[in-house]
Protein backbone atom coordinates (compact mmCIF):
# COMPACT_ATOMS: atom_id res chain seq x y z
CA UNK A 1 0.00 0.00 0.00
CA UNK A 2 1.10 3.58 -0.69
CA UNK A 3 0.84 5.50 2.58
CA UNK A 4 -1.80 8.26 2.60
CA UNK A 5 -0.19 11.36 4.19
CA UNK A 6 -2.04 14.42 2.85
CA UNK A 7 -4.80 14.25 5.45
CA UNK A 8 -5.36 12.42 8.70
CA UNK A 9 -7.32 9.41 7.46
CA UNK A 10 -9.79 9.82 10.34
CA UNK A 11 -10.99 13.03 8.70
CA UNK A 12 -11.67 11.48 5.30
CA UNK A 13 -15.24 11.07 4.14
CA UNK A 14 -16.62 7.66 3.24
CA UNK A 15 -16.49 8.13 -0.52
CA UNK A 16 -12.98 9.57 -0.55
CA UNK A 17 -11.64 6.90 1.79
CA UNK A 18 -13.28 4.11 -0.20
CA UNK A 19 -11.78 5.45 -3.45
CA UNK A 20 -8.32 5.69 -1.91
CA UNK A 21 -8.59 2.13 -0.61
CA UNK A 22 -9.56 0.86 -4.07
CA UNK A 23 -6.56 2.67 -5.59
CA UNK A 24 -4.27 1.19 -2.92
CA UNK A 25 -3.48 4.73 -1.79
CA UNK A 26 -4.94 4.13 1.67
CA UNK A 27 -4.73 0.97 3.74
CA UNK A 28 -7.82 -0.09 5.69
CA UNK A 29 -5.37 -0.73 8.52
CA UNK A 30 -4.13 2.86 8.38
CA UNK A 31 -7.71 4.12 8.38
CA UNK A 32 -8.76 1.91 11.30
CA UNK A 33 -5.70 2.90 13.32
CA UNK A 34 -6.34 6.60 12.71
CA UNK A 35 -9.96 6.23 13.81
CA UNK A 36 -8.95 4.32 16.95
CA UNK A 37 -6.34 6.97 17.77
CA UNK A 38 -8.93 9.72 17.37
CA UNK A 39 -11.32 8.01 19.77
CA UNK A 40 -8.58 7.50 22.31
CA UNK A 41 -7.51 11.14 21.99
CA UNK A 42 -10.85 12.91 22.48
CA UNK A 43 -13.61 10.58 23.65
CA UNK A 44 -12.85 11.26 27.30
CA UNK A 45 -14.24 14.75 26.65
CA UNK A 46 -17.49 13.77 24.90
CA UNK A 47 -18.27 10.11 25.80
CA UNK A 48 -19.70 9.12 22.42
CA UNK A 49 -18.31 5.62 21.73
CA UNK A 50 -19.35 3.69 24.82
CA UNK A 51 -18.54 0.07 23.87
CA UNK A 52 -15.57 -0.75 21.65
CA UNK A 53 -14.22 -3.64 19.59
CA UNK A 54 -10.86 -2.20 18.58
CA UNK A 55 -8.96 -5.49 18.53
CA UNK A 56 -11.56 -7.09 16.27
CA UNK A 57 -11.61 -3.94 14.11
CA UNK A 58 -7.85 -4.16 13.65
CA UNK A 59 -8.09 -7.81 12.61
CA UNK A 60 -10.89 -7.05 10.15
CA UNK A 61 -8.91 -4.12 8.73
CA UNK A 62 -5.96 -6.43 8.07
CA UNK A 63 -8.26 -8.86 6.26
CA UNK A 64 -9.74 -5.95 4.27
CA UNK A 65 -6.27 -4.85 3.24
CA UNK A 66 -5.38 -8.34 2.13
CA UNK A 67 -8.53 -8.51 0.01
CA UNK A 68 -7.44 -5.34 -1.79
CA UNK A 69 -3.95 -6.66 -2.37
CA UNK A 70 -5.34 -9.97 -3.66
CA UNK A 71 -7.56 -8.18 -6.17
CA UNK A 72 -10.79 -9.52 -4.71
CA UNK A 73 -14.14 -7.83 -5.50
CA UNK A 74 -14.70 -4.99 -3.03
CA UNK A 75 -18.02 -3.99 -1.51
CA UNK A 76 -19.37 -0.45 -1.60
CA UNK A 77 -18.08 0.24 1.93
CA UNK A 78 -14.98 -1.93 1.88
CA UNK A 79 -12.55 -1.11 4.67
CA UNK A 80 -14.66 1.64 6.29
CA UNK A 81 -15.21 1.67 10.08
CA UNK A 82 -18.66 2.70 11.31
CA UNK A 83 -20.38 3.43 14.60
CA UNK A 84 -23.53 1.60 15.72
CA UNK A 85 -26.21 3.21 17.88
CA UNK A 86 -26.73 1.25 21.09
CA UNK A 87 -30.29 0.33 20.10
CA UNK A 88 -29.29 -2.42 17.68
CA UNK A 89 -27.11 -5.51 17.98
CA UNK A 90 -23.48 -6.06 17.15
CA UNK A 91 -22.56 -9.64 17.94
CA UNK A 92 -20.39 -9.85 21.03
CA UNK A 93 -21.01 -6.27 22.18
CA UNK A 94 -23.48 -5.01 24.80
CA UNK A 95 -26.86 -3.81 23.60
CA UNK A 96 -28.08 -1.88 26.62
CA UNK A 97 -30.64 0.47 25.04
CA UNK A 98 -29.25 2.90 27.61
CA UNK A 99 -31.24 0.97 30.23
CA UNK A 100 -29.90 -0.24 33.56
CA UNK A 101 -32.13 -3.29 33.19
CA UNK A 102 -30.07 -4.36 30.15
CA UNK A 103 -26.61 -3.19 31.17
CA UNK A 104 -25.29 -6.78 31.04
CA UNK A 105 -27.08 -7.77 27.81
CA UNK A 106 -24.60 -9.09 25.22
CA UNK A 107 -25.79 -9.46 21.63
CA UNK A 108 -25.60 -12.93 20.12
CA UNK A 109 -26.20 -11.81 16.53
CA UNK A 110 -25.77 -8.84 14.24
CA UNK A 111 -28.82 -6.70 13.56
CA UNK A 112 -29.82 -6.88 9.85
CA UNK A 113 -28.51 -3.33 9.39
CA UNK A 114 -25.11 -4.28 10.79
CA UNK A 115 -25.13 -7.44 8.69
CA UNK A 116 -25.85 -5.40 5.56
CA UNK A 117 -23.01 -3.01 6.37
CA UNK A 118 -20.62 -5.91 6.97
CA UNK A 119 -21.66 -7.55 3.69
CA UNK A 120 -20.69 -4.30 1.91
CA UNK A 121 -17.26 -4.43 3.55
CA UNK A 122 -17.77 -2.01 6.45
CA UNK A 123 -16.43 -2.79 9.93
CA UNK A 124 -18.25 -1.91 13.17
CA UNK A 125 -15.91 -0.17 15.62
CA UNK A 126 -18.27 0.00 18.60
CA UNK A 127 -21.54 1.23 20.06
CA UNK A 128 -22.57 4.89 20.21
CA UNK A 129 -24.47 6.34 23.13
CA UNK A 130 -28.20 7.17 23.21
CA UNK A 131 -30.77 8.16 25.83
CA UNK A 132 -32.49 5.39 27.75
CA UNK A 133 -34.72 3.59 25.21
CA UNK A 134 -34.07 6.55 22.87
CA UNK A 135 -36.63 8.46 24.94
CA UNK A 136 -35.89 12.15 24.55
CA UNK A 137 -33.57 14.47 22.72
CA UNK A 138 -30.76 14.65 25.29
CA UNK A 139 -28.22 11.80 25.19
CA UNK A 140 -28.07 10.80 28.87
CA UNK A 141 -28.52 7.50 30.66
CA UNK A 142 -27.49 5.76 33.87
CA UNK A 143 -25.48 3.06 32.11
CA UNK A 144 -22.92 5.13 30.19
CA UNK A 145 -23.67 8.69 31.28
CA UNK A 146 -23.85 11.89 29.24
CA UNK A 147 -22.61 12.54 25.72
CA UNK A 148 -21.57 16.17 25.30
CA UNK A 149 -21.70 18.40 22.24
CA UNK A 150 -18.17 18.58 20.79
CA UNK A 151 -18.67 22.24 19.82
CA UNK A 152 -19.40 23.18 23.46
CA UNK A 153 -18.90 20.55 26.13
CA UNK A 154 -21.45 22.19 28.42
CA UNK A 155 -24.25 21.71 25.88
CA UNK A 156 -26.30 18.76 24.71
CA UNK A 157 -25.64 16.93 21.46
CA UNK A 158 -29.42 16.25 21.27
CA UNK A 159 -30.60 12.72 20.58
CA UNK A 160 -31.47 10.11 20.46
CA UNK A 161 -28.69 9.27 17.97
CA UNK A 162 -26.41 11.65 19.85
CA UNK A 163 -23.41 9.36 20.20
CA UNK A 164 -23.44 8.67 16.47
CA UNK A 165 -23.58 12.38 15.61
CA UNK A 166 -20.74 13.22 17.98
CA UNK A 167 -18.63 10.31 16.68
CA UNK A 168 -18.99 11.63 13.15
CA UNK A 169 -18.28 15.24 14.11
CA UNK A 170 -15.09 14.16 15.92
CA UNK A 171 -13.83 11.88 13.15
CA UNK A 172 -14.19 8.52 14.85
CA UNK A 173 -15.57 6.95 11.67
CA UNK A 174 -16.92 8.18 8.33
CA UNK A 175 -20.37 6.61 8.87
CA UNK A 176 -22.74 5.73 11.71
CA UNK A 177 -26.18 4.25 12.18
CA UNK A 178 -29.09 6.07 13.76
CA UNK A 179 -32.83 5.81 14.21
CA UNK A 180 -35.62 8.34 14.25
CA UNK A 181 -39.15 8.72 15.58
CA UNK A 182 -39.39 12.39 16.51
CA UNK A 183 -36.16 13.59 14.96
CA UNK A 184 -33.55 11.28 16.48
CA UNK A 185 -31.48 11.21 13.28
CA UNK A 186 -32.05 14.86 12.43
CA UNK A 187 -31.81 16.70 15.77
CA UNK A 188 -28.33 15.47 16.78
CA UNK A 189 -27.14 16.01 13.21
CA UNK A 190 -28.26 19.63 13.47
CA UNK A 191 -26.67 20.17 16.89
CA UNK A 192 -23.33 18.59 15.89
CA UNK A 193 -22.94 19.90 12.33
CA UNK A 194 -23.26 16.65 10.39
CA UNK A 195 -25.88 14.99 8.13
CA UNK A 196 -28.79 12.83 9.29
CA UNK A 197 -31.32 11.26 6.94
CA UNK A 198 -34.79 9.95 7.82
CA UNK A 199 -35.99 7.82 4.88
CA UNK A 200 -39.53 7.06 3.75
CA UNK A 201 -41.15 4.11 5.56
CA UNK A 202 -39.69 0.77 4.46
CA UNK A 203 -36.70 2.14 2.58
CA UNK A 204 -34.43 1.00 5.40
CA UNK A 205 -36.05 -2.24 6.58
CA UNK A 206 -35.60 -3.75 10.00
CA UNK A 207 -36.97 -6.55 12.13
CA UNK A 208 -36.54 -4.88 15.52
CA UNK A 209 -39.44 -2.40 15.35
CA UNK A 210 -41.80 -3.82 17.96
CA UNK A 211 -44.91 -2.10 16.57
CA UNK A 212 -44.05 -3.13 13.03
CA UNK A 213 -47.22 -1.76 11.44
CA UNK A 214 -46.77 1.72 12.93
CA UNK A 215 -43.96 3.15 10.80
CA UNK A 216 -43.09 6.27 12.81
CA UNK A 217 -39.76 4.77 14.01
CA UNK A 218 -37.19 4.02 11.32
CA UNK A 219 -33.46 3.48 11.11
CA UNK A 220 -31.34 5.57 8.79
CA UNK A 221 -27.82 6.64 7.82
CA UNK A 222 -25.64 9.42 9.21
CA UNK A 223 -22.49 10.88 7.66
CA UNK A 224 -20.45 14.04 7.37
CA UNK A 225 -21.72 14.81 3.86
CA UNK A 226 -24.89 14.15 1.91
CA UNK A 227 -23.11 11.94 -0.63
CA UNK A 228 -21.53 9.82 2.11
CA UNK A 229 -24.91 9.45 3.80
CA UNK A 230 -26.50 8.47 0.50
CA UNK A 231 -23.76 5.91 -0.14
CA UNK A 232 -24.60 4.29 3.19
CA UNK A 233 -28.30 4.36 2.28
CA UNK A 234 -27.50 2.43 -0.90
CA UNK A 235 -26.40 -0.42 1.36
CA UNK A 236 -29.22 -0.15 3.89
CA UNK A 237 -32.02 0.16 1.29
CA UNK A 238 -32.48 -3.51 0.50
CA UNK A 239 -35.37 -5.95 0.03
CA UNK A 240 -36.36 -7.45 3.39
CA UNK A 241 -39.85 -8.83 3.83
CA UNK A 242 -39.60 -8.71 7.63
CA UNK A 243 -40.51 -5.02 7.42
CA UNK A 244 -44.16 -4.65 6.32
CA UNK A 245 -43.45 -1.25 4.73
CA UNK A 246 -40.68 -2.51 2.47
CA UNK A 247 -42.23 -3.06 -0.96
CA UNK A 248 -40.74 -6.05 -2.79
CA UNK A 249 -41.67 -7.15 -6.32
CA UNK A 250 -39.75 -9.93 -8.06
CA UNK A 251 -37.13 -9.73 -5.33
CA UNK A 252 -36.54 -6.00 -5.80
CA UNK A 253 -37.69 -2.76 -4.19
CA UNK A 254 -39.12 0.15 -6.21
CA UNK A 255 -36.15 2.27 -5.12
CA UNK A 256 -32.89 1.46 -6.85
CA UNK A 257 -30.08 1.34 -4.27
CA UNK A 258 -27.50 2.12 -6.95
CA UNK A 259 -29.14 5.49 -7.55
CA UNK A 260 -28.41 6.51 -3.95
CA UNK A 261 -24.74 5.72 -4.47
CA UNK A 262 -24.67 7.88 -7.62
CA UNK A 263 -26.85 10.90 -6.89
CA UNK A 264 -28.18 12.69 -9.98
CA UNK A 265 -27.78 16.43 -10.41
CA UNK A 266 -30.77 18.48 -9.26
CA UNK A 267 -31.76 21.67 -11.07
CA UNK A 268 -32.64 23.88 -8.11
CA UNK A 269 -33.70 26.72 -10.40
CA UNK A 270 -36.66 24.67 -11.63
CA UNK A 271 -38.05 23.90 -8.18
CA UNK A 272 -40.97 25.36 -6.29
CA UNK A 273 -39.89 25.53 -2.67
CA UNK A 274 -42.03 26.06 0.41
CA UNK A 275 -40.34 27.67 3.41
CA UNK A 276 -41.54 27.68 7.01
CA UNK A 277 -40.04 28.75 10.31
CA UNK A 278 -42.38 26.72 12.47
CA UNK A 279 -45.01 24.76 10.48
CA UNK A 280 -47.51 27.11 12.14
CA UNK A 281 -47.35 25.12 15.40
CA UNK A 282 -43.77 24.30 16.50
CA UNK A 283 -42.56 26.31 19.54
CA UNK A 284 -39.57 27.90 17.81
CA UNK A 285 -36.95 29.90 19.68
CA UNK A 286 -36.18 33.43 18.44
CA UNK A 287 -32.49 32.61 17.93
CA UNK A 288 -33.53 29.86 15.49
CA UNK A 289 -35.94 32.14 13.65
CA UNK A 290 -33.30 34.86 13.38
CA UNK A 291 -30.68 32.56 11.88
CA UNK A 292 -33.18 31.02 9.48
CA UNK A 293 -34.19 34.52 8.34
CA UNK A 294 -30.52 35.31 7.75
CA UNK A 295 -29.67 32.26 5.68
CA UNK A 296 -32.75 31.90 3.49
CA UNK A 297 -32.20 35.16 1.51
CA UNK A 298 -28.71 33.85 0.69
CA UNK A 299 -30.09 30.54 -0.58
CA UNK A 300 -33.32 31.73 -2.21
CA UNK A 301 -31.72 32.98 -5.49
CA UNK A 302 -30.66 29.43 -6.34
CA UNK A 303 -34.25 28.14 -6.39
CA UNK A 304 -37.01 28.67 -8.92
CA UNK A 305 -39.69 30.05 -6.61
CA UNK A 306 -39.90 30.45 -2.84
CA UNK A 307 -43.19 30.63 -0.96
CA UNK A 308 -43.59 31.19 2.77
CA UNK A 309 -46.09 28.43 3.59
CA UNK A 310 -46.40 24.97 5.08
CA UNK A 311 -48.74 21.97 4.95
CA UNK A 312 -51.64 21.82 7.37
CA UNK A 313 -50.41 20.34 10.65
CA UNK A 314 -53.76 20.16 12.42
CA UNK A 315 -53.55 18.26 15.72
CA UNK A 316 -49.87 17.40 15.15
CA UNK A 317 -48.97 17.50 18.84
CA UNK A 318 -51.94 15.37 19.83
CA UNK A 319 -51.40 12.79 17.06
CA UNK A 320 -47.74 12.36 17.88
CA UNK A 321 -48.28 12.26 21.64
CA UNK A 322 -50.98 9.59 21.51
CA UNK A 323 -49.34 7.29 18.97
CA UNK A 324 -45.93 7.63 20.61
CA UNK A 325 -47.39 7.08 24.08
CA UNK A 326 -49.22 3.93 22.99
CA UNK A 327 -46.02 2.50 21.50
CA UNK A 328 -44.07 3.14 24.70
CA UNK A 329 -46.89 1.61 26.71
CA UNK A 330 -46.84 -1.56 24.65
CA UNK A 331 -43.07 -1.94 24.78
CA UNK A 332 -42.13 -0.76 28.27
CA UNK A 333 -45.11 -1.17 30.60
CA UNK A 334 -43.94 -4.47 32.07
CA UNK A 335 -40.47 -3.11 32.78
CA UNK A 336 -41.89 0.00 34.47
CA UNK A 337 -44.25 -2.13 36.55
CA UNK A 338 -41.74 -4.76 37.64
CA UNK A 339 -38.47 -2.79 37.87
CA UNK A 340 -39.43 0.87 38.26
CA UNK A 341 -36.13 1.68 39.99
CA UNK A 342 -34.31 0.73 36.76
CA UNK A 343 -36.35 3.02 34.50
CA UNK A 344 -35.58 6.70 34.03
CA UNK A 345 -38.02 9.62 34.10
CA UNK A 346 -38.67 9.96 30.36
CA UNK A 347 -39.55 6.32 29.71
CA UNK A 348 -41.60 6.22 32.90
CA UNK A 349 -43.50 9.35 31.88
CA UNK A 350 -44.25 7.88 28.46
CA UNK A 351 -45.77 4.74 29.94
CA UNK A 352 -47.83 6.85 32.32
CA UNK A 353 -48.95 9.02 29.42
CA UNK A 354 -49.83 5.97 27.31
CA UNK A 355 -52.05 4.67 30.10
CA UNK A 356 -53.89 7.97 30.27
CA UNK A 357 -55.28 7.56 26.74
CA UNK A 358 -58.55 5.77 26.11
CA UNK A 359 -59.40 3.59 23.13
CA UNK A 360 -61.35 6.56 21.80
CA UNK A 361 -58.24 8.76 22.10
CA UNK A 362 -56.24 6.27 20.07
CA UNK A 363 -58.95 5.93 17.44
CA UNK A 364 -59.23 9.70 17.09
CA UNK A 365 -55.44 10.03 16.77
CA UNK A 366 -55.34 7.40 14.04
CA UNK A 367 -58.10 9.08 12.06
CA UNK A 368 -56.52 12.49 12.60
CA UNK A 369 -53.23 11.11 11.30
CA UNK A 370 -55.03 9.96 8.13
CA UNK A 371 -56.43 13.45 7.56
CA UNK A 372 -53.01 14.92 8.29
CA UNK A 373 -51.41 12.58 5.74
CA UNK A 374 -53.88 13.57 3.02
CA UNK A 375 -53.37 17.27 3.73
CA UNK A 376 -49.63 16.78 3.20
CA UNK A 377 -50.17 14.91 -0.07
CA UNK A 378 -52.35 17.76 -1.33
CA UNK A 379 -49.71 20.30 -0.31
CA UNK A 380 -46.98 18.50 -2.23
CA UNK A 381 -49.07 18.53 -5.40
CA UNK A 382 -48.10 22.21 -5.66
CA UNK A 383 -44.67 22.26 -4.01
CA UNK A 384 -41.57 20.24 -4.77
CA UNK A 385 -39.76 20.50 -1.43
CA UNK A 386 -40.17 22.07 1.97
CA UNK A 387 -37.35 23.80 3.85
CA UNK A 388 -37.35 24.63 7.56
CA UNK A 389 -35.03 24.72 10.55
CA UNK A 390 -34.30 21.20 11.79
CA UNK A 391 -34.80 21.96 15.50
CA UNK A 392 -36.87 24.48 17.44
CA UNK A 393 -34.02 25.56 19.75
CA UNK A 394 -30.30 26.23 19.90
CA UNK A 395 -28.38 23.58 21.89
CA UNK A 396 -28.99 23.97 25.62
CA UNK A 397 -26.91 22.81 28.61
CA UNK A 398 -26.85 19.01 28.86
CA UNK A 399 -27.78 19.24 32.53
CA UNK A 400 -31.24 20.37 31.41
CA UNK A 401 -33.02 17.04 30.85
CA UNK A 402 -35.40 18.75 28.44
CA UNK A 403 -36.55 22.32 27.69
CA UNK A 404 -39.39 23.18 30.06
CA UNK A 405 -39.86 26.48 28.27
CA UNK A 406 -38.94 28.12 24.98
CA UNK A 407 -38.70 31.91 24.90
CA UNK A 408 -40.56 32.04 28.19
CA UNK A 409 -43.47 29.86 27.08
CA UNK A 410 -43.88 26.43 28.73
CA UNK A 411 -43.59 23.32 26.58
CA UNK A 412 -46.33 20.69 26.59
CA UNK A 413 -44.09 17.67 27.24
CA UNK A 414 -40.44 16.65 27.41
CA UNK A 415 -40.51 16.00 23.65
CA UNK A 416 -42.53 19.05 22.53
CA UNK A 417 -39.33 20.81 21.44
CA UNK A 418 -38.92 18.11 18.77
CA UNK A 419 -42.00 19.37 16.90
CA UNK A 420 -40.02 20.70 13.93
CA UNK A 421 -39.00 17.12 13.17
CA UNK A 422 -42.13 15.16 14.03
CA UNK A 423 -44.18 17.39 11.74
CA UNK A 424 -42.91 15.25 8.84
CA UNK A 425 -42.71 12.01 10.85
CA UNK A 426 -46.50 11.88 11.19
CA UNK A 427 -47.23 11.61 7.41
CA UNK A 428 -44.07 9.57 6.72
CA UNK A 429 -42.19 11.96 4.44
CA UNK A 430 -38.43 11.68 3.87
CA UNK A 431 -36.38 14.38 5.55
CA UNK A 432 -32.72 15.32 5.75
CA UNK A 433 -30.78 17.67 8.00
CA UNK A 434 -27.65 19.38 6.65
CA UNK A 435 -25.39 21.88 8.45
CA UNK A 436 -25.90 25.52 7.52
CA UNK A 437 -23.79 27.98 9.49
CA UNK A 438 -23.67 28.77 13.18
CA UNK A 439 -26.31 30.56 15.23
CA UNK A 440 -25.84 33.52 17.57
CA UNK A 441 -24.61 31.12 20.28
CA UNK A 442 -21.90 29.95 17.83
CA UNK A 443 -23.50 26.52 17.70
CA UNK A 444 -24.14 24.50 14.52
CA UNK A 445 -27.46 25.14 12.78
CA UNK A 446 -29.28 22.40 10.87
CA UNK A 447 -31.39 23.03 7.79
CA UNK A 448 -34.18 20.50 7.17
CA UNK A 449 -35.32 19.52 3.66
CA UNK A 450 -38.55 17.51 3.33
CA UNK A 451 -39.80 15.91 0.13
CA UNK A 452 -42.71 13.91 -1.18
CA UNK A 453 -43.25 10.48 0.31
CA UNK A 454 -40.91 8.00 -1.44
CA UNK A 455 -39.00 10.80 -3.21
CA UNK A 456 -35.90 9.80 -1.26
CA UNK A 457 -33.64 10.18 -4.28
CA UNK A 458 -34.95 13.69 -4.94
CA UNK A 459 -34.47 14.82 -1.33
CA UNK A 460 -30.88 13.57 -1.33
CA UNK A 461 -30.11 15.12 -4.72
CA UNK A 462 -31.47 18.52 -3.70
CA UNK A 463 -29.62 18.36 -0.38
CA UNK A 464 -26.41 17.47 -2.22
CA UNK A 465 -26.71 20.54 -4.48
CA UNK A 466 -27.61 22.79 -1.55
CA UNK A 467 -24.70 21.45 0.51
CA UNK A 468 -22.27 22.55 -2.21
CA UNK A 469 -23.80 26.02 -2.31
CA UNK A 470 -23.60 26.37 1.47
CA UNK A 471 -19.95 25.29 1.41
CA UNK A 472 -19.20 28.15 -1.01
CA UNK A 473 -20.66 30.79 1.35
CA UNK A 474 -17.98 31.56 3.92
CA UNK A 475 -20.25 32.39 6.86
CA UNK A 476 -22.40 29.29 6.29
CA UNK A 477 -19.76 26.67 5.47
CA UNK A 478 -19.54 23.87 8.06
CA UNK A 479 -16.56 23.46 10.32
CA UNK A 480 -15.71 20.75 12.78
CA UNK A 481 -15.12 21.01 16.52
CA UNK A 482 -11.81 22.15 18.01
CA UNK A 483 -10.03 18.83 18.42
CA UNK A 484 -7.13 20.36 20.34
CA UNK A 485 -9.59 21.72 22.88
CA UNK A 486 -11.25 18.33 23.20
CA UNK A 487 -7.91 16.59 23.69
CA UNK A 488 -7.00 18.93 26.56
CA UNK A 489 -10.45 18.87 28.21
CA UNK A 490 -11.11 17.16 31.51
CA UNK A 491 -12.97 13.83 31.33
CA UNK A 492 -16.69 14.47 31.20
CA UNK A 493 -17.12 11.55 33.58
CA UNK A 494 -15.86 13.88 36.31
CA UNK A 495 -18.75 16.31 35.75
CA UNK A 496 -21.47 16.51 38.37
CA UNK A 497 -24.61 14.75 37.14
CA UNK A 498 -22.73 12.72 34.52
CA UNK A 499 -24.35 9.41 35.44
CA UNK A 500 -27.79 10.56 36.57
CA UNK A 501 -30.91 12.36 35.39
CA UNK A 502 -30.63 15.06 38.05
Amino acid sequence: MVKQTATNPADLGAIEARQLIARKALSPVELANACIERVEAVDHAVNALVARRFEALSDEAKAAEQAVMDGEPLGALHGLPFGVKDMIDVKGLPTTFGSEAFKDNIATRDDPIVAAMRKAGAMPMGKTNNPEWSAGGNTRNRVYGVTANPHDLTRTCAGSSGGSAVSLACGYAPLATGSDTGGSLRNPAAFCGIVGYRPSPGVVPGDSRAAALIPMPTSGPMGRTVADTALMLSVLARPDGKDPYTIITDGKTPWDPESFANLPRADLSSLKIAVTEDYDFAPTESIVRDHFRTIMPQLAPFFGTIEQTSPKCTDADRIFSVLRGVQFLGIHATLVDTKPELVGPNATENVKEGRSYSAEDVAQAMFAQSRYYRDWQKFFENHDYLISPAVTISPRPWRELYPAEIDGKPTKSYYHWLAMAYASTIPGHPSITIPCGFDANNMPFGLQIVGRRHDDLGVLAVANELEAIIASISDLAPKGPDLALLKSAAPISQAEGFLSFE
